[in-house]
């Protein structure tokens, strides 16, 4: 199949499509604020509104509507925890076929609920993907269903490719397409009707920091495998490029211009996801999944890096299957996603006013944020030295944040910035309240699954041989939990902690010498 791959071949299979059965014409609507902003002229295409709020829809029930009668009659199955099983359970639906919907048992009830709805017969089985999708395929196999891959197939492709068929017959003259990549159904079916319909559009494509596995293929030559991936973008959160989209997106434009997806990827941390989050729903009050956002959160670093000025610009908006308790997340991390503030632990002096003169020294510029604890040891007119953690107002983003740190350390403060502090941002704001003085403790960073009995089963392996001395952990929403613990090995241990921790199976990182640590716990 492979060695028949041509852009020609899957135009006709965009073409041919079957996707408007169930799927609609999106819309695509002008974002005057951020085109104003950036002096561009910025669209969305709204593939949040189709039927199940996801473009997944379209490659799920072109794949299922084109199987054989044959086919039809044994049912389907697939695998996911988001989007793809909406669009399966409502397509198979839709068409009154059998079908089961693998889903990982650390699934949200509410994504459970919602397959179940449109008509999905859910499974939950194993606690990740890859351990439900590879149960799937078994079933597959044994009991003779189709399997309908999320992305690495060629009917899904050219189901997703009709977003790209739109796209020319709504907008011509678009210049740049910025597409949100996971496994890479999405980009590959879009750049290649692109590609050899109006090979002019650059096709950029956007990935996650913490899940770029596009990135790592093109940079490498090889269709590797990222160890680990961050689930917060749970809708792109794929360790390994799909077969097909990586041979798809190597093809070359019509024009012998080039590849017909621009060769540099575009990364976003989770901070300028949940900003474009926030552009999103001030353009159309609506609140689109992480995922969904992506691509604007990379059209916006592409616009700045290049300097773009009056082009024509088009993200896609991709899918708003949002946990609302993901929300609370996303509305803290904004205004740093969007470079509007800045987080510092400053030492000052711990003696009455210094509160009054820290607030003079930054010079009219709006606090945020202000957490500080008196050490129980001090009296209030000693001359120790005190931590605060500061989150500052920024006008001038990058620039000022520099200002700033430069400005408190020439009046005499200690002023380290931990805007990019991910350990500072998730835990050490919410535990600052005076140092405990405990001896020998290490601070360590587990990732949890999301699941009922993943606590008790990390302190059962954990056993009696170490003191917890801090433990904190906030849900995000997401299918991991992400865990701040401090750990003392008793003086009989006969285990150390890297040894320990290894052993209960979860990802682990020693973190002690973290600065915010440092400042405001040890």
């Amino acid at each position: 199949m492979l060695s028949n791959l041509t852009l020609p071949n899957l135009v006709r299979k965009i073409l041919q499509a079957t996707v408007y059965d169930v799927a609609i014409r999106t819309d695509l609507d002008k974002a005057p604020k951020l085109s104003k902003r950036f002096d561009n002229d910025i669209r969305f295409k709204r593939e949040d509104l189709q039927p199940v709020f996801s473009f997944k829809l379209r490659g799920a029930y072109n794949k299922i509507s084109q199987l054989t009668d044959d086919e039809k009659s044994r049912g389907v199955i697939c695998a996911s925890a988001g989007n793809h099983a909406q669009g399966v359970a409502f397509s198979a639906s839709r068409l009154n076929l059998n079908n089961v919907i693998v889903m990982p048992t650390t699934t949200p009830d509410i994504k459970v609920d919602a397959v179940k709805a449109l008509g999905g017969n859910v499974v939950l089985h194993g606690d990740s993907f890859d351990v439900a999708n590879a149960y799937a395929k078994q079933r597959s196999e044994d009991e003779g269903l189709t399997y309908i891959a999320p992305y690495d197939d060629e009917d899904v492709i050219a189901g997703q490719g009709t977003i790209a068929l739109e796209l020319n017959q709504q907008w011509r003259d678009m210049e740049y397409l910025f597409v949100a990549v996971g496994g890479g159904g999405l980009i590959s079916g879009v750049a290649a009707f692109l590609g050899e319909v109006a090979p002019h559009v650059k096709v950029v494509a956007i990935e996650p920091e913490q899940a770029a596995c596009l990135k790592l293929a093109l940079e490498t030559g090889e269709r590797g495998r990222l160890p680990q991936v961050g689930l917060f973008v749970d809708g792109v959160a794929v360790a390994q490029l799909g077969e097909i989209p990586n041979k798809v997106v190597r093809l070359q434009k019509s024009d012998d211009s080039g590849a017909i997806v621009e060769p540099h990827v575009v990364t976003c941390n989770n901070d300028e996801v949940c900003a474009a989050v926030k552009d999103v729903f001030e353009e159309s009050r609506s609140i689109v999944e992480p995922a969904g956002a992506l691509a604007v959160a990379g059209m916006k670093k592409y616009i700045k890096a290049h300097q773009l000025q009056g082009k024509k610009c088009v993200a896609i908006v991709c899918g708003a299957n949002m946990n609302f308790d993901r929300l609370r997340y996303i509305a803290e991390r904004t205004e740093i996603g969007e470079k509007k503030e800045a987080i510092f632990a400053v030492t000052i002096p711990e003696k009455t006013g210094a509160f009054l003169n820290f607030c003079r020294d930054l010079h009219g510029r709006n606090i945020t944020e202000f957490n500080y604890r008196a050490r129980s040891q001090h009296s209030p007119d000693s001359n120790e030295p005190a931590s605060i953690f500061v989150g500052i107002g920024l006008k001038d983003g990058e620039v000022e944040r520099q200002t700033i740190g430069n400005q408190l350390n020439e009046n005499g403060y200690h002023a380290f910035d931990l805007t990019d502090d991910e350990v500072a941002k998730t835990h050490i704001r919410y535990l600052i309240g005076g140092h405990a003085g405990i001896k020998n403790e290490h601070l360590f960073r587990v990732r949890f699954p999301e699941r009922p009995g993943a606590l008790l089963n990390f302190l059962e392996k954990l056993g009696t041989d170490f003191n917890i001395t801090l433990f904190h952990y906030r849900n995000h929403g997401a299918a991991e939990g992400r865990v701040l613990v401090g750990l003392q090995a008793s003086t009989n241990s006969s285990r150390t902690l890297p040894d320990a921790l290894h052993d209960i199976g979860y990802d682990c990182e020693e973190i002690t010498d973290n600065a915010g640590y440092q400042l405001f716990l040890k």
